[in-house]
């Protein structure tokens, strides 16, 4: 029997085929210890990848809200910056990295679908399977050691029977042989009894005998069930619910890498549509959009000429004088629009008007297109109204005909308002476009004649000879009363001014020294505030601002720095 467990084993080593009946017989406790650490093994992998589903799934959550963070937000002042390359490259960066997110997401989800439900089910099954056949295992054994405590209690039976009969077997011989006793109290005491208690002890060992004869052969009967068949079988559905085991582990391994790689192709197109996006990117194209969005079309001024003190014709005027003189000559044409300002409050938001002229223009344009289709949707629901109370007409029993009416006289009164909304936005639209094509032939002949014949010499280089300085004084020389005749607001108004509307914001400035606009006409204005410019200056060294709708007037053009809206090209002219 030995020689052939030891072949065994040689066997099992070298074919890696063996049997835990054959060559574990004798390791039912180790066999019990080993499975449960199998289970443990189990329970800690699905942790495993648990945990790192929870990574996937957090990591997923972090990439998508720092995505959602930095998305362009509408209405913003990030809109204008999406005019750049590098800023639509970013914005299709942070597309491709929400979709990237996506995919972790992917890998938690079939981590958790997969691996973790699957196992967590499958560690349950295993070990009630475990629990099943360490059992019958338990039991097998039991019996086992039943056998051999019947056997050793018979055998233990058997001796004690045999001495019985021996110590009877010999008081009957001495009693036999002992020539002190006549044979006639032999007969009358104890030769009878003496035989018969003899003859009874060995007829009880001999049933003993026979008792322990049948437990042993019983006993080797099941000694050799129990180790060449029960624990062989039970061993081997061990060994084949361990082997499975050890196959899910390999199984979901597999799964592991498997799950990842399935995403991969995905992932690599989102790093390559961010390697698209940065590749997006024209320096060029960014600077010349930068020139687009920030020129304003005007020459740079002229040289400042010499002001010569000594001669008396050239003489220093302050601000106060400059602005007397010069605010008579506005104070007309100020005393008529600003009353205006208050009353355009209304139609301000209506008709687009606080707009610069084009972005006037897109925004009705845009309006227009909304009330079209409002008017579109009402029709259509006033034909098939129409058709249906035709049907009803033909066919009573469908419907009552007048039951149409209200709601078709309710789309009627819609239709007529929305058809007066449209005329009223076409004839604000109509007017814009005329005075945009009116401003943008002026523009060409203003800047046609901007030159002259000779060496093409900007006039507008005597312009700069009057300025307003930091200390607060301001030089002219005789000149300037003629240009500023000729630049000067119109002081006649028809009698359609009243209809005017407030100009519109063209750009913005910022305050570079304090100004204290004492005079009419002139608006103060503190270090640092900012403020909506509405007319540039035209040579004088005055630009018109804004604080809010109730206060605008004249400040000087060196105390500010201009920041003129692109939109507003041409700003000498005014929709």
């Amino acid at each position: 029997m030995h020689s052939n467990r030891g072949l065994s084993r040689r066997n099992c080593l070298d074919t890696m085929s063996c049997s835990w009946g054959t060559e574990l017989w004798d390791q039912f406790d180790n066999l019990e210890k080993h499975t449960q650490w199998g289970i443990e093994f189990l329970e800690r992998y699905t942790k495993f990848v648990k945990e790192r589903s929870e990574i996937e799934q957090s990591y997923a959550k972090q990439i998508r809200n720092l995505s959602k963070k930095y998305q362009l937000k509408k209405n913003s002042k990030e809109e204008e910056e999406f005019k750049y390359t590098t800023s639509r490259a970013f914005l299709m960066t942070l597309n491709e990295l929400n979709d990237y997110s996506g995919q972790h997401e992917v890998i938690a989800e079939n981590l958790s679908t997969q691996i973790i439900a699957e196992l967590s089910r499958y560690t349950q099954e295993l070990k009630a399977e475990r629990k099943s056949h360490f059992h019958d295992g338990r039991r097998a054994q039991q019996h086992i050691e039943n056998s051999w405590k019947q056997l050793e209690s018979s055998k233990r039976r058997f001796e004690r029977d045999c001495k019985e009969a021996d110590r009877a077997q010999h008081y009957f011989d001495k009693m036999d042989a002992d020539i002190n006793v006549t044979k006639a109290d032999v007969e009358k005491r104890c030769s009878l009894k003496a035989k018969q208690q003899a003859q009874m002890r060995h007829q009880v060992a001999e049933d003993s005998k026979n008792e322990y004869l049948t437990y042993l052969q019983k006993f080797n009967k099941d000694q050799h069930e129990h180790y060449y068949t029960l624990i062989p079988h039970i061993f081997q559905r061990i060994q084949e619910m361990e082997e499975r085991r050890v196959g899910r582990v390999r199984e979901s391994m597999r799964v592991y890498t498997e799950v990842e790689r399935k995403v991969l192709p995905i992932v690599s197109k989102c790093l390559d549509g961010m390697t698209k996006a940065a590749e997006s990117i024209e320096p060029k194209m960014d600077s010349k959009q930068v020139v687009e969005s920030y020129k304003s079309g005007f020459e740079p001024p002229g040289d400042v000429e010499f002001e010569d003190y000594s001669v008396s014709m050239k003489r220093a005027v302050s601000e106060s004088s400059f602005l007397n003189a010069r605010g008579e000559s506005r104070r007309r044409s100020r005393s008529k629009l600003w009353p205006l300002l208050k009353r355009n409050k209304g139609t301000g938001q209506e008709d687009y008007s606080h707009l610069p002229p084009e972005q006037r223009r897109k925004k009705l344009q845009a309006k227009l297109n909304d009330i079209n289709k409002d008017i579109q949707k009402e029709m259509d629901q006033r034909d098939a109204l129409t058709k249906m109370k035709d049907v009803y007409i033909k066919n009573p029993h469908l419907g009552d005909p007048d039951s149409i009416d209200p709601r078709l006289e309710e789309i009627t009164q819609s239709l007529e308002k929305l058809q007066l909304e449209a005329q009223k936005f076409e004839g604000w639209l109509t007017e814009v476009e005329r005075k945009l094509l009116e401003k943008g032939s002026e523009s060409q002949r203003r800047q046609s004649s901007h030159f002259d014949s000779q060496g093409n010499t900007p006039l507008t280089n005597n312009y700069g000879q009057s300025r307003e300085s930091p200390d607060g004084s301001y030089t002219e020389d005789p000149s300037t009363e003629s240009t500023m005749q000729i630049k000067s607001r119109s002081t006649e108004f028809d009698e359609e001014f009243d209809e005017e509307e407030p100009l519109p914001t063209i750009g913005t400035c910022k305050a570079l020294y304090p100004f204290e606009g004492q005079n009419e006409g002139t608006i103060s204005m503190a270090e640092g505030e900012m403020l909506y410019v509405i007319e540039e200056d035209k040579g004088d060294g005055w630009t018109r601002v804004r604080r809010n709708e109730d206060e605008e007037g004249y400040v000087p053009t060196s105390y500010i720095k201009l920041f003129l809206d692109t939109n507003a090209k041409g700003a000498m002219t005014y929709i």
